[in-house]
């Protein structure tokens, strides 16, 4: 899987998203996502297998279970297995669910 496909896959679960933040305000539930870091595999002084970690950040105004659910059939489909954590952001008064995935090989 690449980068590329990785948002199409998101995009085609319905909610707004965009690469590390919305230049425009968004009402949730909305997505976004972003390149964390690199954890490649390495043999013989290079990088042999790119392993590439993103978060997938899913942003709700309350606490949406159904949202939630659709994000993680999602990862299930395409085979993304995933760390989820949540939080609630007091100043925007939003659930961040956030997800780790890893892409191998993308």
């Amino acid at each position: 899987m690449t980068q590329a496909e990785l948002y199409q896959a998101l995009k085609s679960i319905g909610f707004p998203i965009a690469y590390g933040s919305f230049t425009n305000p968004v009402t949730p539930p909305f997505i976004t996502y972003q390149f964390a870091y690199s954890n490649d595999m390495m043999a013989d002084n290079i990088n042999y297998v790119p392993i590439e970690n993103f978060q997938v950040e899913l942003y709700t105004d309350k606490k949406d279970l159904a949202a939630e659910k659709k994000v993680q059939d999602k990862f299930k489909e395409i085979g993304l297995p995933y760390r989820k954590f949540e939080t609630f952001l007091d100043e925007e008064k939003v659930y961040q669910i956030l997800y780790e995935i890893q892409i191998i090989g993308g």
